[in-house]
């Protein structure tokens, strides 16, 4: 179990190579402190706390000390996430971690990015879902070997998966690495995978106040997403307020606006990807 928000059990991952029937047999080294601890996120700091009780027994006043000792309890993920990135850098791979609730369009992006720009950009895909092949598959019927992770209960991926599933997809050096969160915009803000930048996703059809709402998710990230902005004429969505309330909470991050479905934009996010790539 995740000792950060108590999901996932090691013995549910499994990881699947898309177009396989075999499941991955992949030593998991879970990356989470244990304990029976109380812990609270500290935002400023980016550390857990423990709190432990030490009671005073002076009877006269009766009162407890609490004595607060600070430890960060995602060392052991951080450390694998530098793995991680040294290995990437060593080899030029771009990795992406792409992030957002469900059915932002994640996937669709991605298709559509591998089916026009797949061989020119050289891309791999790792996909994290709680159960089923289904995006996996996607992705390498649109040209692109993909590996599936399923978490089992776990709402999150962490670097020692990413570490298994890279080791196991065979990435090949100057190429892209996808990179598909498990659809979340709380947990897989706190794990760092050794990508190359984080990507948000959100979606028209979701509510412009979704910055506001997981404010981690956007201090995070490198880049934001605006997909479905062929819906926008039905829906109640302000991109201006999306992109105010986002800046507010991270001044440097960027935004492209487009479309998976009609392909508006989507020549904005590959020379994104093009410029990171050669940079």
């Amino acid at each position: 179990m995740c000792g950060t928000c108590g999901c996932g059990e090691e013995n549910k991952i499994t990881y699947r190579k898309a177009g396989e029937k075999e499941k991955l047999n992949l030593e998991h080294a879970h990356s989470h402190s244990h304990g029976n601890e109380e812990y609270t996120h500290d935002h400023h700091h980016g550390h857990l706390h423990d709190h432990f009780h030490e009671h005073d027994h002076n009877h006269a006043t009766g009162h407890a000390t609490i004595i607060p000792l600070e430890r960060n309890i995602l060392s052991k993920n951080d450390l694998l996430a530098e793995r991680n990135r040294g290995f990437f850098e060593g080899r030029n791979i771009k990795a992406y971690n792409l992030v957002s609730s469900p059915g932002s369009g994640k996937t669709s992006i991605l298709e559509r990015t591998i089916r026009e720009k797949g061989t020119e950009l050289n891309c791999f895909v790792i996909e994290g879902d709680q159960q089923t092949m289904n995006d996996a598959n996607r992705i390498k019927a649109a040209g692109a070997p993909a590996i599936q992770i399923n978490t089992g209960t776990g709402c999150h991926l962490d670097a020692s998966m990413v570490y298994n599933a890279v080791k196991a997809l065979d990435v090949s050096s100057d190429s892209i690495l996808f990179i598909e969160n498990v659809g979340n915009l709380v947990c897989p803000s706190m794990f760092d995978l050794g990508e190359s930048k984080r990507v948000v996703i959100i979606s028209v059809t979701e509510g412009d106040d979704k910055p506001a709402k997981y404010p981690d998710m956007f201090q995070s990230s490198h880049l934001c997403l605006i997909n479905k902005i062929d819906l926008l004429p039905y829906v109640d969505f302000s991109v201006e307020n999306a992109k105010e309330t986002a800046l507010r909470v991270n001044h440097h991050l960027e935004f492209i606006e487009l479309s998976a479905k009609t392909g508006e934009g989507m020549d904005k996010w590959y020379q994104w990807l093009a410029n990171i790539k050669t940079s």
